[in-house]
């Protein structure tokens, strides 16, 4: 890495961090990334994790490594664990940045990356800590590197990283080691499937553990999968992330760089298919079709949006279609500014949501100190980890008050339709908060978002 772009990676990624918190002012651990927690403390102490918890997430091996670092820390780890979140938006931003300036002009850098951290699925993935902004992240640092003619041992081993979080990028590695044509590289290619393998075998005693829990949860939460869907889904989703005024851009830079700078942002091109060819795979072979899969589609196509608006500038000045290109650019612009008051009120109802989550969870974590008998019941899956990392109960004895009904220990109940309506995040959960305390308990404790019961 030469020096100047350290020096930009050193004050992109924290600018972009402080960008998204002042976008939405909150973040929080996911469902996922609490559960990441509580297997990496139990590999650290020589436990076997629980991956047969009612709707146990897909484990990550590298996610579980970090939560071995994190969960000897309590309380600060978690909160490490957030700003790595916050770190790792920045990372996608600046990474989007470089590859923008790199074929098109800083300008195109900029409204890249501007576009990319200010897309609402990006910012509400990115504050509940998801993995896929990290992966993202990752992968685009991957296409980087080779852009800048790095070693392709950096490629590879950014590629792994990646695929230690999310299993597209080992197709990627693979038709890279293809299109280099050296099998010297291929050990580094097949690297991450081989530890996530490895990983599922120790941990689940199957190495093939990732695959088949994802397709019996994609089943379980009746989520959309399968190829036949592709065609309809993904445009879909794609403009839910990109919204109006990216999708033109992505359009019409798209069309004017396959004519006339196809060599020069060959790479770009090629990555954008393979994207989109490895999710295709991915709902081939069962696993659902989710906007955050397509985070990656989603950020390559930023970066043509910034071509969209900026690439003429690139052109020699006697180019014949410099200003027709410029003028295309205008029209992006004007239509971004249209657009801007509905992405502001996007983001409001963001911001105001994830603080939302974010006081639920707090009032959660204040109750859970509370509790004085087990087992502890609640009424769906989704407290199950945030209780289990801040009391040390194992989550196998924290039930689902909607799968077994209690009749003793303690029971945290939501204390208003507020939390009923905005805990579970996920409009596809068929189990929505709709248990009741049941009988025979009383009345323990109760701050704004939840009421504990109890039967000792």
């Amino acid at each position: 890495m030469t020096g100047g772009l350290g020096l930009r990676a050193a004050i992109g990624i924290p600018l972009g961090a402080v960008l998204a918190f002042a976008l939405v002012g909150a973040g929080f651990l996911n469902y996922d990334t609490a559960y990441s927690l509580l297997w990496g403390g139990d590999v650290l102490h020589g436990r076997t994790p629980d991956f047969d918890v009612p709707l146990a997430p897909t484990p990550h091996p590298l996610a579980t490594a970090l939560g071995m670092l994190l969960f000897p820390l309590g309380d600060a780890g978690q909160t490490i664990w957030v700003i790595i979140a916050f770190l790792s938006l920045g990372a996608l931003g600046w990474v989007t940045y470089e590859l923008g300036a790199h074929w098109f002009g800083p300008a195109a850098g900029v409204v890249a990356a501007v576009l990319i951290l200010t897309r609402v699925p990006v910012l509400s993935f990115g504050v509940r800590a998801y993995f896929d902004i990290p992966y993202v992240a990752l992968a685009l640092g991957a296409i980087l590197a080779e852009a800048r003619g790095k070693n392709p041992r950096l490629v590879l081993v950014l590629l792994g990283l990646a695929g230690l979080l999310r299993p597209e990028p080992w197709g990627l590695a693979i038709l890279y080691v293809l299109w280099k044509r050296d099998l010297r590289l291929l050990p580094w290619a097949l690297a991450a499937p081989v530890i996530w393998m490895v990983h599922d075998q120790l941990l689940a005693g199957n190495p093939l553990h990732s695959l088949t829990d994802t397709q019996d949860n994609a089943k379980d939460l009746q989520r959309i999968t399968g190829l036949d869907d592709v065609p309809l889904t993904v445009p879909r989703r794609l403009g839910e992330i990109l919204r109006e005024p990216g999708l033109l851009g992505a359009a019409a830079g798209g069309i004017l760089v396959l004519a006339f700078m196809r060599r020069r942002a060959g790479l770009l091109v090629a990555a954008g298919f393979v994207a989109i060819g490895a999710f295709c795979v991915l709902a081939t072979a069962g696993l659902p079709i989710l906007g955050r899969y397509l985070l990656l589609p989603a950020a390559i196509l930023a970066i043509f949006a910034g071509a969209g608006v900026f690439g003429w500038r690139t052109l020699e000045r006697d180019h014949p279609w410099r200003r027709r290109w410029a003028a295309f650019g205008g029209v992006v612009l004007l239509a971004a500014l249209v657009f801007a008051p509905s992405q502001v009120n996007r983001i409001e109802n963001l911001r105001s949501a994830m603080h939302t989550q974010q006081d639920i969870l707090a009032d959660l974590h204040a109750i859970s100190d509370d509790i004085a008998c087990e087992p502890v019941a609640v009424p769906n899956h989704r407290p199950v980890p945030h209780i289990a990392l801040w009391t040390g109960i194992a989550p196998a004895e924290i039930v689902s008050a909607q799968l077994e009904q209690p009749t003793s220990g303690s029971y945290i109940d939501p204390a208003s339709e507020r939390v009923e309506r905005n805990f579970t995040l996920d409009p596809r959960d068929p189990k929505r908060l709709t248990a009741a305390v049941p009988p025979g308990f009383s009345e323990t404790a109760r701050n704004e978002s939840w009421v504990l019961a109890a039967r000792c």
